[in-house]
């Protein structure tokens, strides 16, 4: 067992990793004028981004709008793809200057489900130089609703471990982005008259959210920004779109050539007409969802508990809440990062590493940073049609006793009143 246990302090065991630093050390010393720049200019550019991008951001002006229902609103998610027309802005302030100097980035907006021990909110946070644009784009389709400017409610809350239990995580896509969720239009669901007989996506999560009891706060964000392209799988130059990805996961479904749309072979000469059913309709979902504006997304769900009212069920129900979106054949969500589970104790001395994941969360929330420093992650792309069904203001069909609605119906003034 010594013998064992020594041949770790011999020279023989490194001899390897020392022949290699012995062959090679010189070359990667002697080539340095020519990768040490660029490696140190790399650095640099991602630290002074990170830097001037954050100074940016904490300068800007947000608001944080409420959205009040009336008791009778029977307008299909329809109605929300036009609104959202308002927030895919795709211009950077400054272009080259604004980008690399002042710091300056593609604007994006939140998207917000919460419930305040069982009583829920809509919310939208956007940049303040946008309210205006966002509130009479929202008026033009809803014409009956309320927006106010509220204080954010998630400064109302002083997060402490010691106080606070926790659980959050952040979702993300089981395939591509163009395979589809599973949307309203699926649902077949036009609101309408005969709203009542219709089936809308977005009631089992405000019947989840109005589930919450005294102690208990989940919120539930969806951030979005206009899609952007993004660099080539496997190439230095070269970017690509998600409507070009759709186009050759088309081409690869139907089993085509990309630039001729023939098929590849004769042997597939046949192929369109061999797909079955659920192909073919994943096919036309995924024509139908690329034809439309694209947003980056990414979605975030946080349980809040006071201490001794966390009830582990509201885990599985904040994932859950996401199923009845999920398709078959085709996309849905999963929880991607989050909170992480340890076996042993000893991998989580005194839970440092479970507050430290649970900290971060919270602040990755309340900061509504997703895109940019210093919470940058990965987005996925949805269309309109894909975050008009995962938000929109839902009509009578929703009964959650909970959900804040205005009392009394808007009416014009009559006609013939004396002047």
């Amino acid at each position: 067992m010594s013998e064992y246990f020594l041949q770790y302090f011999s020279a023989e065991y490194y001899q390897g990793s020392i022949d290699i630093v012995t062959q090679y050390g010189p070359v990667v010393v002697n080539w340095f004028p020519l990768w040490g720049p660029i490696v140190f200019g790399y650095i640099f550019y991602q630290t002074w981004m990170s830097y001037i991008q954050r100074h940016n951001l904490h300068n800007q002006e947000y608001a944080l709008l409420e959205v009040t229902l009336p008791k009778e609103q029977a307008k299909s998610p329809q109605a929300m793809e036009l609104v959202l027309h308002a927030f895919h802005q795709t211009g950077v302030p400054g272009k080259f200057v604004g980008r690399f100097w002042e710091g300056n980035v593609k604007s994006w907006f939140s998207l917000e489900l919460v419930s305040i021990e069982g009583d829920i909110h809509m919310f939208i946070w956007t940049p303040k130089f946008f309210q205006d644009i966002i509130e009479y784009n929202i008026y033009a389709q809803y014409p009956q609703v309320e927006l106010s400017e509220v204080p954010d409610y998630t400064n109302f809350l002083q997060f402490d471990t010691d106080s606070f239990d926790l659980w959050g995580a952040e979702f993300d896509l089981t395939k591509d982005d163009p395979y589809p969720l599973k949307t309203y239009i699926d649902y077949e669901f036009t609101g309408g008259k005969d709203e009542e007989n219709q089936v809308d996506p977005l009631t089992p999560v405000l019947e989840y959210l109005g589930s919450a009891r005294r102690g208990e706060q989940i919120w539930i964000q969806i951030l979005i920004r206009a899609h952007e392209e993004k660099n080539k799988s496997g190439a230095f130059f070269g970017k690509t779109s998600w409507q070009d990805e759709g186009e050759e996961l088309i081409d690869k479904l139907m089993k085509r050539d990309s630039k001729t749309k023939l098929p590849e072979t004769a042997e597939n000469s046949s192929a369109g007409a061999s797909l079955n059913e659920e192909e073919q309709n994943t096919i036309k979902a995924i024509e139908r969802n690329i034809s439309k504006l694209g947003f980056d997304c990414g979605i975030r769900g946080l349980y809040i508990a006071e201490e001794g009212h966390f009830r582990p069920v509201n885990i599985a129900g904040l994932i859950g809440s996401f199923k009845q979106f999920n398709a078959k054949g085709r996309n849905g969500f999963k929880p991607a990062r989050g909170m992480t589970k340890f076996d042993y104790a000893w991998q989580d001395y005194k839970d440092k590493r479970k507050n430290a994941t649970r900290n971060s969360l919270f602040d990755a929330y309340r900061r509504r940073s997703y895109f940019y420093p210093p919470y940058k992650r990965r987005p996925y792309v949805l269309s309109a049609e894909e975050v008009s069904t995962l938000y929109h203001f839902p009509g009578e069909v929703a009964k959650t006793p909970t959900f804040k609605r205005i009392e009394s119906k808007k009416s014009q003034p009559p006609s013939d009143l004396p002047i």
